[in-house]
């Protein structure tokens, strides 16, 4: 790579890695908002927090790469054109091709990134990131026991606590517990959830345990200490499945066909696993839209905001299409094929279109009216 062809490189670069940055995080702030009652109920939530926007991060690069690609060769065309460095190199004698070829390198190497969030990283952090929604979802003290809330673990047992303290503590308990031929109802000034061989159990401090006689009145029982075994009582969480996001390549493309949840979601599988592979293509789709867009037509002193504008909405509609095809592969998977077809076309006519008038030709036809409106003398 040559001095001229570093420069652009660097030009695009800096941009696109601010780019995914302030989007990545814009994107994180919401994805937090989304799972915030999860977090908040949760002993670890700060642990918590961090440790799911991390793992948030490769989907989320993913779902933006493409149009922060073509954000960033935009903004570095737009800036090198309108400080004349583009005509500057066309008077040097640098053709189009040779401007452009560094920037078509970028979104190689970003579609090559892409693909390897999308085959590697993706399926393995949001696997890993819903295995702890899963946790948080059916830890006991946070899921099933919320302050000033009565929760029922099952249809015979009511839990209730006013608030909680330090360390995980519950505060003024109240406990129906109907498992037993005779219910039995304890109170307790404070409690908390314990595991004892294996199993989870709530130890009462300073209480009352209430149970009805034979002669019809309530016998009561007071305590410093107890302990309530919970057993296996707890509603079994749902059953486990792996999303179309969360499963590896060979997942999506060989299912286990076993599962009757598999067996119902094949399209759904293979239009994710396609959208995987044919995504990374759109930053290079995008990246010669932009090229084609702001590079190729005459310099303006007044500016390039009306191609820019046009070239936007074309990067814009291409997205949305690719987007929409993928959806509707999962009702007829025969489209998959436009899944490839659509970046693979815009690149070709982006590429005819950049390549079809050269500069150096402009400058015979036009003689150097061209590089003075640039104000190159």
């Amino acid at each position: 790579m040559n001095t001229v062809s570093a420069y652009v490189f660097r030009q695009v670069l800096g941009p696109l890695l601010a780019i995914l940055g302030a989007l990545a995080a814009i994107a994180i702030l919401t994805q937090g908002l989304n799972q915030l009652d999860i977090i908040i109920g949760n002993r670890n939530a700060g642990f918590a927090f961090v440790w799911v926007t991390i793992l948030a991060l490769p989907q989320l690069v993913s779902l933006i790469m493409p149009m922060a690609v073509f954000i960033a060769v935009v903004y570095a065309l737009n800036r090198m054109l309108s400080e004349s460095e583009v005509a500057v190199m066309f008077g040097a004698g640098i053709s189009r091709g040779a401007i452009a070829r560094p920037i078509i390198q970028l979104a190689t190497l970003a579609a090559l990134v892409h693909l390897t969030i999308n085959t590697v990283v993706q399926p393995a952090a949001l696997a890993a990131r819903r295995d702890v929604y899963y946790a948080l979802q059916t830890d006991i003290a946070s899921s099933l026991i919320r302050e000033g809330t009565f929760t029922y673990p099952t249809d015979k047992l009511t839990l209730y606590a006013r608030g909680r303290g330090g360390g995980g503590e519950l505060r003024d308990l109240l406990i129906n517990d109907a498992r037993p031929r005779t219910p039995i109802t304890y109170t307790a000034r404070a409690g908390s959830i314990v595991t004892i061989n294996g199993r989870p159990s709530i130890v009462l401090r300073d209480g009352q345990v209430q149970h009805p006689n034979a002669e019809g009145g309530v016998d009561v029982l007071d305590f410093d200490r107890y302990v309530l075994q919970l057993g296996q009582t707890f509603n079994e969480p749902q059953m486990f499945f792996l999303k179309p996001s969360d499963r590896t390549l060979y997942g999506l493309f060989f299912p286990d066909m076993t599962s009757h949840y598999d067996q119902r979601n094949v399209p759904e599988f293979l239009s994710e696993a396609h959208a995987r592979l044919s995504a990374p293509l759109l930053s290079i789709a995008l990246a010669m839209i932009a090229l084609a867009g702001v590079l190729v037509g005459e310099f303006r002193r007044g500016g390039y905001a009306r191609r820019i504008a046009v070239a936007s909405i074309i990067a814009l509609l291409v997205r949305l299409v690719a987007i929409g095809i993928q959806a509707a592969a999962v009702d007829n998977p025969r489209l998959n094929a436009l899944q490839y077809a659509l970046p693979l076309t815009v690149i070709f006519f982006a590429g005819s279109w950049l390549s079809g008038r050269s500069p150096r030709r402009k400058r015979r036809e036009l003689g150097p009216s061209v590089l003075a409106e640039a104000g190159v003398g």
